[in-house]
Order: structure tokens, then C-alpha cells, then sequence
């Protein structure tokens, strides 16, 4: 890998990092200030927000800009929505201002891969990131809910400046004072990122210039006969994934009876699981055999409804860690495969644009979903039964899909996954 790589890992890790431990900063300042229930699970849709909404700008963005000055550009945005959140703003509100600076931040991160590395290392580059990402999701959130928990929370709110009253006075704004400095170090990473030799891409200023060439993108992408499915599959896992993390908390309650802090801990595991599929995934997977991990998503969605089997803190751990390692090891692929097609028909920023939007749309969806369901009373357990059979079903005419594609539109498959085999040759 080039030096360049890990810089960009180590940008990555730390705005991840943030990202995380500022999810459980916003779910315990919305519990400790008597906010209605539903509003805990609204806090994911609200992160989709304005992946959905500036999907158009924020490819064309990062193909027009050196990638590393976007990244620095995005960070600053999520630090301004941590201190709207600090100095009183709504955490719904403030919290989609970090989705902001998240939905700008994603395609110069992923967009500068392909234009970093050799297709011949898109797979195992997509390892490390989604691996150290997992990494910085475990980490995140068990240092997020140790930020809020009984043992730091008291030292963080000891300390105090002279003559300053900063406003901050439980837990909740500790921690989310705390995770601003991690944005800043991820910021003096950016600064670092070496400029690549990819040619800059005009931006337009015209909205719906903008609009009508990210409507093409997107539409290329999905008449794909690879495009299209790597695009389903990791559309549906993560749109899962995103909201199934503010699912283990509730869960958690429910069927363990846990605190923030100790379910903090449960969603770190199903990241361990999930970087451990991802980085075995990295070693042993090709491009061109990517569709191959197509069953395990229905395995997937199975263990999901298998969660209301569970009970006890023993039996949900390695439960738990199973259930992310066949994540891992579905995306990994299925990522590296969507970033090289997309890579072949349309420019790095833009194809990545085009696979957060529809991620993200499918986030923000079933996180309104989710919403509703609590709002109207209904348990955790029912939301995951839900979710689990939903994945399984989607997952099953995916493949089925993929299928089909084989028999009706075998010689464009076939060479499709000749250009990616020859690609990593």
C-alpha cells in the first residue's frame, strides 16, 4: 500500500471514532432531558438527512476539489455540529449537521481510493477501511458510553476554566465537549493526505445541471449487471447496519435490562464481529468472485430475528460476533465490486455520491420505519423481527436477481467480470 494510505486511514479512523462516541453523547442527552422516546431512533434518519438531500453536490464536489480538502472541509462541519449540540441546539438538529459533514466527508474518502491504489487492491483496501472503521465503531461507542458512565463522567466534569462558565454541567455535555477534540485530530490528518494525480473534474453551479448528471450517474449504476447488485446488497446492509445500532440499545434494555453505558458495549461486539468477516473477507476474496457472498446475506437476516431467542449476556456475545462477521465478509466484497464498477462508468466522487444517496435513502427509510413503530408503542423485539425478515426476503431476490442476470444477460456478466479480473491482474 502506498504511504499516502495511511494517512487517510488514520483521517478516517479518528472522524469515525467521533461520529460513534457522539451517537451514544446524543442518545444520553436526549434521555437525561426527558425527550420523547421516539426521538432516540429519529437520531439515525436525521444523520441520513442530507446524504439523501445533497447527494447531487456532494460527489461533483469531491471530484472538483482535492479529495484531502474535502475531508478537512467535512470535519470542521461535524465539529460546528457537535458545539450547536454543546451550546443548546436541538441534538435532532445538531445531529444532522454532522451528517452534513459526514455526507461530504464519504466520497472523498472512498473516491480516493480508486484513485490511490490499482484495481488489484480495491479488495484489500476496502479491508483495511472497513475493518479500521469497524475498529473506530467499537471504539467509539464504548468510549462514548464510557464518557456518559459513572467512572468518567465525574472526572470530566471536575475539570473547569477560570473565570469561564462553560455551560457544561452533566454527563451528556462532557462527553460531546470530549469528542470535539477528536474531529481536530482527525483534521491534522487531512492536512496530510497527499494530492493524487486524478484530474479535477469542473462543478458545476448550475442546481439542476447538477441534478440531471447525478440522475444519469445513478441511473447507469443500477442498469449495471454488477453495478446493480453490488449496489442493492450494500444498499440494504448498510441501511440495516445503521439503524440496527440504535436497536441494540433498546434491545439491550428490553432483554437485558442494560444502561446506555453497558449496551454500548454489545454494539462494540457486533463490530468486533463484523471487522473480523471484513478482514478475513480481504485475504481471501476477489473482485471478479464478489457475487459469490450473496447467500450470506439471507444467513444474515435469519440471525437477526434469532436476536429475540437471546437473553443472556453469554449467549448474545457470540451470537452477536457471528452475526457481524458474516456482515463483514457480505460487504467487503460487495463494496470493492460497486467502487469498481462505478470507478469504470463515471469518475470515483460521483459513483460513491450515488451509493451513499442510495444507502443513505434506504437509512433514512427504515429509521422512519423504526420511528413509527416506537412511536405507536411497539417493542424492540417486534422492530428486530421485522428488520431480520425484511433482510432475508430483499436479500433472497437479490440474489435471485443476480441469477437471472446470469441466464438472460450472461455474455455482458460474463464481460463485466472479465474487466474485473483482468483489472486486478
Amino acid at each position: 500500500m502506498k504511504k499516502g494510505f495511511f494517512t487517510i486511514m488514520s483521517a478516517q479512523f479518528f472522524s469515525s471514532l467521533a461520529d460513534n462516541a457522539l451517537l451514544v453523547g446524543a442518545i444520553e442527552l436526549l434521555k437525561t432531558s426527558g425527550a420523547p422516546a421516539w426521538q432516540i431512533p429519529a437520531l439515525t434518519p436525521m444523520f441520513a438527512l442530507f446524504y439523501v438531500i445533497l447527494a447531487p453536490l456532494v460527489g461533483a464536489f469531491a471530484d472538483a476539489v482535492p479529495k484531502g480538502k474535502v475531508m478537512l472541509y467535512s470535519n470542521g462541519i461535524k465539529a460546528i455540529g457537535c458545539l450547536m449540540m454543546l451550546f443548546g441546539s436541538h441534538p435532532l438538529l445538531a445531529y444532522a449537521v454532522v451528517g452534513l459533514g459526514a455526507a461530504s466527508y464519504s466520497p472523498a474518502k472512498y473516491g480516493i481510493l480508486t484513485e490511490l491504489l490499482p484495481p488489484s487492491q480495491l479488495v484489500k483496501a476496502n479491508g483495511w477501511i472497513e475493518g479500521l472503521t469497524i475498529a473506530s465503531i467499537i471504539l467509539g461507542v464504548l468510549l462514548g458510553g464510557q464518557l456518559v458512565g459513572p467512572r468518567l463522567a465525574p472526572i470530566l466534569l471536575g475539570f473547569d476554566l477560570p473565570l469561564i462558565d462553560t455551560g457544561v454541567d452533566t454527563p451528556a455535555e462532557a462527553a460531546i465537549a470530549t469528542i470535539i477534540s477528536l474531529y481536530l485530530i482527525a483534521a491534522m490528518f487531512n492536512l496530510r493526505i497527499p494530492r493524487t494525480e486524478a484530474p479535477l473534474q469542473p462543478l458545476s453551479i448550475n442546481a439542476l445541471e447538477l441534478i440531471r448528471d447525478f440522475g444519469h450517474c445513478n441511473t447507469r449504476l443500477w442498469k449495471d449487471r454488477l453495478g446493480q447488485i453490488s449496489l442493492a446488497t450494500t444498499t440494504l446492509f448498510w441501511g440495516v447496519s445503521g439503524n440496527l445500532r440504535v436497536i441494540v440499545f433498546a434491545w439491550a434494555a428490553a432483554a437485558l435490562g442494560y444502561s446506555t453505558t453497558q449496551a454500548s458495549s454489545l454494539v462494540g461486539v457486533v463490530a468486533v464481529g463484523t471487522a473480523a468477516g471484513a478482514v478475513v473477507a480481504s485475504v481471501f476474496m476477489r473482485l471478479d468472485r464478489a457475487t459469490k457472498v450473496l447467500p450470506l446475506g439471507i444467513a444474515m437476516g435469519l440471525l437477526v430475528v434469532g436476536l429475540n431467542l437471546v437473553h443472556h449476556a453469554w449467549l448474545a456475545v457470540p451470537f452477536l460476533i457471528v452475526l457481524g462477521a458474516l456482515g463483514g465478509y457480505l460487504v467487503v466484497p460487495m463494496n470493492a465490486l460497486l467502487q469498481h464498477r462505478g470507478h469504470n462508468l463515471m469518475g470515483a466522487g460521483r459513483s460513491i455520491a450515488v451509493q451513499n444517496f442510495n444507502e443513505q435513502t434506504c437509512i433514512l427509510a427504515l429509521g422512519a420505519v423504526y420511528t413509527g413503530m416506537t412511536r405507536v408503542g411497539l417493542t424492540a423485539f417486534t422492530a428486530i423481527a421485522v428488520f431480520g425478515l425484511g433482510v432475508a426476503g430483499l436479500m433472497w431476490l437479490i440474489r435471485r436477481w443476480h441469477q437471472r442476470n446470469c441466464v438472460v444477460h450472461r455474455a455482458e456478466v460474463d464481460r463485466l467480470l472479465a474487466i474485473a479480473r483482468s483489472d486486478c491482474h
